[in-house]
């Protein structure tokens, strides 16, 4: 049985974006790319790139040169787990084209697309069995940018 594929609408520059969260974020790749067949909607000729295949953290997803017709916006991000400040700081600083709109480690590509870097121990932290650690570690988020696991683990004790 496949699997569900996300699809994520460009405006010409799916290749560039592919490429670009392939050499970010971990396990991921470009898979193969669709050149047009003849012209396409809204301005795309043939031989353009219209679709690129590639894999996400072992998930894969397909990015759809569709044109300027529609743009990616907060309703949808893609979150990415990780274990370490380093990798918090590594992917924030690679994919937030804004740092300073950047809250709660939400940031927003160059592409338009939003991001979320969220440290396994914030999980684990706002779902702690004691409510009140809960509240801290969750208030404590709130006040952030980018996710500090430090001050989250600080928040819990």
């Amino acid at each position: 049985m496949e699997t569900l594929t996300p699809c994520l609408w460009f405006d010409g520059n799916a290749e560039e974006a592919a490429r670009f969260y392939a050499s970010v974020i971990p396990d991921s790749r470009v898979d193969a790319i669709h050149a047009a067949p003849s012209d396409f909607y809204p301005s795309g000729k043939a031989g353009e790139v219209i679709t690129v295949e590639f894999t996400l953290m072992g998930r894969p997803f397909l990015g759809l040169n569709g044109g300027p017709l529609f743009r990616f916006n907060e309703a949808i991000s893609l979150m990415i787990p990780v274990e370490t400040q380093g990798e918090v700081d590594r992917l924030s600083d690679a994919l937030s084209t804004v740092p300073d709109a950047e809250q709660c480690g939400w940031v927003k590509d160059r592409f338009g697309l939003s991001w979320q870097i969220v440290p396994k121990q914030l999980m684990r932290a706002i779902a702690h069995p004691d409510p009140a650690r809960a509240k801290r570690a969750f208030n404590a988020m709130m006040e952030m940018k980018r996710i500090d696991i430090a001050t989250i683990e600080r928040a819990v004790a």
